[in-house]
């Protein structure tokens, strides 16, 4: 299969090519357990081998969504061995964190739990952490699998169906999703750093003047 032949989009041509849809499976999966691993790389890559006959656009399109849900699924069961109390033990005694914030996490959860897990698996970084949140408040597994792969269907065959229809030309969909990425991370790194300098003004509020 000809096509890039070096850096990580090589490595998983290699993958691929060698395992067949199994290394699809597998390389999308990496993905979901470890999110510097870009989908939107991975999953047009799926679909170019799949444009050179390694193996069929159908059988991407099963393979890589196994494979988003096998990934999720081992994270919900971290989040579900983890479980509460240990949040709890977290959540008080991790500088900057209150127990309120766990509380009101658990009541956005329960009231948004079951989109956030479809349509998260559509944001890089929440692919992967909505899955632990999930487990800890033991979401039902039968409805966590169903939205997940039903996400994960919507997301990957995106990406799959234009890595095949570009054929050679699939490294065209990287700029926009390196571009959307950047966007969450940035838009991520701020809500941290808002939470941070709030979170130590409570702290240490500053003296009132005249004191």
């Amino acid at each position: 299969m000809n096509g890039p032949d070096d850096g990580l989009a090589g490595f998983f041509v290699d993958l691929m090519e060698s395992l067949g849809l199994l290394g699809a499976a597998i390389a999308v999966g990496a993905d979901n357990l470890f999110p510097p691993i870009p989908s939107e790389i991975i999953l047009p890559l799926a679909g170019f081998a799949a444009a050179q006959g390694t193996f069929s656009l159908t059988g991407a399109l099963l393979a890589t969504t196994l494979g988003s849900v096998v990934g999720a699924m081992i994270l919900y069961g971290l989040g579900r061995g983890f479980g509460r109390e240990r949040a709890v033990w977290v959540f008080t005694h991790v500088p900057l964190l209150k127990l309120g914030d766990l509380e009101r996490t658990e009541a956005w959860f329960a009231r948004h739990g079951y989109k956030a897990i479809f349509f998260g698996r559509m944001i890089p970084i929440f692919r992967s952490l909505i899955s632990l949140p999930a487990g800890v408040e033991r979401m039902n597994v039968g409805l966590f699998l169903l939205l997940t792969a039903g996400g994960s269907a919507v997301w990957n065959a995106i990406w799959v169906v234009a890595g095949f229809r570009l054929g050679e030309e699939w490294d065209r969909v990287e700029p926009y999703a390196g571009t959307f990425q950047k966007v969450v991370v940035v838009a991520v790194a701020v809500l941290v750093c808002v939470f941070v300098v709030v979170r130590v003004r409570e702290y240490f509020p500053r003296r009132r003047r005249g004191h």
